[in-house]
């Protein structure tokens, strides 16, 4: 019995070696190394994540509200260094119930820092997030 268990664990651990050689996975998804992310609960299920990357001498800024609820409108703008970049208004989609919006921005030296916010028109619930680059 204690042969069995011994050639059973030596086995294991044979198999396990090689996994523990690969690295582990890079955060971003794939090529995106300089991405930065944060996320953040709005209140009750709904959630926001923000992502910021260089994007060829610009910076690419994605915001994503998630409410598992199709329909409802959210009024939403983006700062950036505190002036207002980009706003408007987006309906959740899709089975998530859900919207993303996507912007280029002037990279203006040194730390460029955003601000998203995203209002729901019919209960004034928020969800606001801040990310640097």
């Amino acid at each position: 019995m204690k042969t069995r268990t011994a050639i059973a664990a030596l086995t294991l651990s044979a198999l396990a070696l090689p996994l523990a050689a690969i690295g582990p996975a890079s955060a971003s998804g794939g090529g995106g190394g300089d991405a930065v992310r944060t996320h953040g609960a709005c209140g009750g299920p709904t959630v926001w994540r923000l992502k910021v990357k260089p994007d060829s001498g610009r910076i690419e800024l994605e915001a994503e509200v998630d409410s598992n609820h199709r329909g409802q409108v959210w009024d939403w703008s983006i700062r950036h260094n505190g002036s207002i970049s980009s706003k408007g208004a987006t309906k959740t989609r899709g089975a998530s119930g859900s919207f993303t919006v996507a912007r280029r921005m002037t990279d203006l030296g040194g730390v460029d820092h955003f601000t998203f916010r995203s209002e729901r028109r019919s209960t004034g619930a928020v969800c606001r997030g801040t990310i640097s680059l």
